[in-house]
C-alpha cells in the first residue's frame, strides 16, 4: 500500500482497542494519529442480567463487538459445545474462546446472511445504543431472541494536543457511528481532507451526524479501511498526474 507511506491516519477507537488499530496502520506505512474518541463503560443492569444468564437454556450467543466478547469470554464452559458461538467479524470471533459462525460480510447485516433459520433461545449481546438489527433478523428468521446490553460507549475528551493532531492529519477511519457521533460532539463538521467509514450503516450514521463521508470500505475491517483508502489515493493521484499532463491518461 505505497500510497499510504507517510500518510498521517486517525483512529477513533476506543483505547481497549487502539493497540491493534496502531500495529496495522504502521504495518502498511501510514502514521497513526491517535485519538480515542470513546470510552467504553459497564451498564449496571445489563451486566447484572449478563451474570445471572443461565447458558444453559440458550442455543446460541451472538456477540457483537471485542467489547462484547471480551464481556461473555470468561462465561463459556470449557469442553461444552452448547451454546453455539457466533460472531460479528474476526476481531470479535478472536476475543472469544471459541467460535462457531464468523460473518464474512463483517456487519450485523452480513452475519444474519449466514445464520441458520430455526426456533429456540438466541441471546445478542452488543452495546446500550446498538441498532436492533440482529435480534428484529433473527426472530424473523424464527429464534426467539433478545439483546443483553451490558456496555455503552460515552465521548471521551481528546486532549488539545490530540485535537490538532486529528484536524491537521490526511485521512481519519470511523468505525462505527458512534465514534462518528462523538467527533461531532468534539469537532463539529471539522475533518481530515479524507473520511472512512467502515461500512453503510457507520456511514450513514456519520452522515446523519453531519459529516461527509469520502470512502465507504466494502470490507468492514480496519484493513478493509485502509485497503479502501490506498485505493482511493492511487486513483487521485492518477488523476492529478493525468490532468497536469505528467501522466499518460489523456
Amino acid at each position: 500500500m505505497k500510497s499510504l507511506d507517510g500518510r498521517r491516519v486517525v483512529v477513533t477507537r476506543a483505547a481497549e482497542q487502539v493497540e491493534s488499530s496502531v500495529d496495522l496502520i504502521s504495518s502498511v506505512g501510514a502514521i497513526p494519529i491517535v485519538v480515542p474518541l470513546l470510552e467504553i463503560v459497564d451498564e449496571p443492569d445489563g451486566v447484572t442480567e449478563l451474570a445471572a444468564l443461565d447458558l444453559t437454556a440458550v442455543d446460541w450467543l451472538v456477540v457483537t463487538s471485542p467489547n462484547g466478547a471480551r464481556r461473555v469470554a470468561a462465561m463459556l464452559p470449557s469442553g461444552l459445545q452448547r451454546p453455539l458461538v457466533a460472531a460479528v467479524g474476526a476481531a470479535t470471533a478472536d476475543a472469544l474462546p471459541r467460535c462457531d459462525l464468523v460473518a464474512q460480510t463483517q456487519s450485523a447485516a452480513g452475519l444474519l446472511e449466514v445464520f441458520p433459520t430455526g426456533s429456540g433461545r438466541v441471546v445478542v449481546v452488543q452495546a446500550v445504543d446498538a441498532a436492533p438489527t440482529l435480534v428484529d433478523g433473527l426472530t424473523e428468521r424464527g429464534w426467539d431472541a433478545a439483546a443483553i446490553k451490558p456496555f455503552r460507549a460515552v465521548t471521551a475528551t481528546p486532549s488539545s494536543e490530540q485535537k490538532r493532531d486529528a484536524v491537521a492529519a490526511d485521512a481519519v477511519l470511523f468505525a462505527s457511528g458512534s465514534a462518528a457521533r462523538a467527533w461531532t460532539q468534539i469537532f463539529g463538521q471539522r475533518t481530515p481532507p479524507i473520511t472512512v467509514a467502515i461500512g453503510d450503516q457507520t456511514a450513514a450514521a456519520a452522515e446523519q451526524a453531519g459529516l461527509k463521508i469520502t470512502i465507504v470500505s466494502a470490507d468492514h475491517s480496519m484493513y478493509g479501511m485502509l485497503v479502501a483508502l490506498n485505493a482511493y489515493l492511487v486513483t487521485a493521484t492518477s488523476i492529478e498526474a493525468g490532468s497536469d499532463g505528467s501522466g499518460t491518461g489523456r
